[in-house]
């Protein structure tokens, strides 16, 4: 079982950056875990936006935040970070991350429904 705290959200205005951060601990080392960030916005259904692959760090972007976002993970500290760059408001949302035990790949999976372990969320509110 893995166990996610999300950090760094917060307000900014159009054209800003944040970077999220996932905290992962547990019995099972999260090194072995794929990892996406997901949000979902008032009225709107979650969606995926980024996964980032355990077993070759391959890495996954949904088309509106390509260019725009980075994912990357650094294992030795089990955290997982989303950069976000020329911020947007319809990127407002509560962005979650979320893992799987990666068996299959290289690719991670951008299926919400792979993901069993989720985190709390985090806000993320992008002013115009």
């Amino acid at each position: 079982q893995v166990q996610l705290v999300e950090s760094g959200g917060g307000s900014v205005q159009a054209g800003g950056s944040l970077r999220l951060s996932c905290a992962a601990s547990g019995r099972t080392l999260p090194t072995y875990y794929a990892i996406g960030w997901f949000r979902q916005a008032p009225g709107k259904e979650r969606e995926t936006v980024s996964c980032i692959s355990a077993i070759d760090g391959t890495t996954y972007y949904t088309d509106g935040v390509k260019g725009r976002f980075t994912i990357s993970r650094d294992n030795s500290k089990k955290t997982v970070y989303l950069a976000m760059n020329n911020l947007k408001p319809e990127d407002t949302a509560i962005y979650y991350c979320a893992s799987y035990f990666q068996t299959v790949g290289p690719e991670c999976n951008d299926y919400i429904g792979t993901y069993d372990y989720w985190g709390q969320g985090t806000q993320v509110t992008v002013s115009s």
